[in-house]
């Protein structure tokens, strides 16, 4: 018997809107693209055992993290990646299929979520991690890391 395996890009196509959440970054691109890849490298690699419960593809992270297709923080893989401009991760588990794209305009960093709960599963998930607001206040506390971290960056520069 043949094993599907995990990971299939064309059940990431079409993944419905969760939403967005955006902080002003007071930093350049540059500095900002850098917190952004310290942030997701170093905060996310504690990560790797939650992923691993959850039966996440990708479940470890890549040894180093630049933001270019192909690497891996747990629970996501870079799908897209115009640095200083925009990174999109991709991942999946057990309960769900997700999508997590960070956009940099002039001043501001954002973040957008797609996401498919499937199953009774998916729903009882989505409950506890959208519905319950737990999704929000993760998403907005790492793009305020992200940004505090671009401007004191930019502030040391000479």
């Amino acid at each position: 018997m043949a094993v599907r395996p995990i990971w299939d890009d064309r059940l990431m196509e079409h993944l419905p809107y969760i939403d967005e959440h955006a902080v002003p970054t007071g930093a350049s691109r540059d500095a900002v693209w850098s917190a952004l890849m310290h942030v997701l490298h170093h905060k996310m690699t504690g990560a790797t055992h939650f992923a691993r419960l959850l039966g996440a593809d990708p479940a470890r992270g890549t040894p180093t993290f630049e933001g270019r297709p192909g690497e891996t923080v747990p629970g996501f893989r870079v799908v897209d990646a115009e640095p200083g401009r925009r990174l999109t991760l991709q991942g999946r588990h057990h309960f769900s299929r997700y999508r997590l794209t960070f956009l940099l305009d002039d001043d501001r960093l954002r973040a957008q979520s797609h996401g498919a709960f499937p199953g009774p599963h998916g729903a009882l998930y989505r409950a506890a991690v959208i519905s319950s607001g737990g999704h929000r206040i993760i998403t907005r506390g790492m793009l305020q890391q992200i940004s505090k971290r671009a401007r004191q960056a930019q502030r040391e520069r000479p």
